[in-house]
């Protein structure tokens, strides 16, 4: 039974999650660059979890690897 009390989703996530599904960026590659387990990063995007500066940390994970990813395939 789902807890009547759990918080939702902050905005910002679905359009990060949009920007890391178009890029092909997953979960494990955000908490691999910001050295968090997956399900960590899970219980953000879910509301689970709720870190102070998540959207700016998470939001510079995701510019890092695409900055990694075009440096590495041009």
């Amino acid at each position: 039974m789902k807890n009547p009390q759990k918080a939702l989703p902050a905005e910002w996530t679905g359009e990060l999650l949009g920007k890391m599904h178009n890029h092909r960026i997953s979960n494990r590659d955000i908490a691999k660059e910001l050295g968090v387990t997956a399900a960590y990063i899970s219980m953000v995007f879910n509301g689970d979890a709720n870190p102070k500066n998540a959207k700016e940390r998470l939001n510079a994970a995701y510019e890092a690897i695409v900055s990694q990813r075009e440096k590495k395939h041009g």
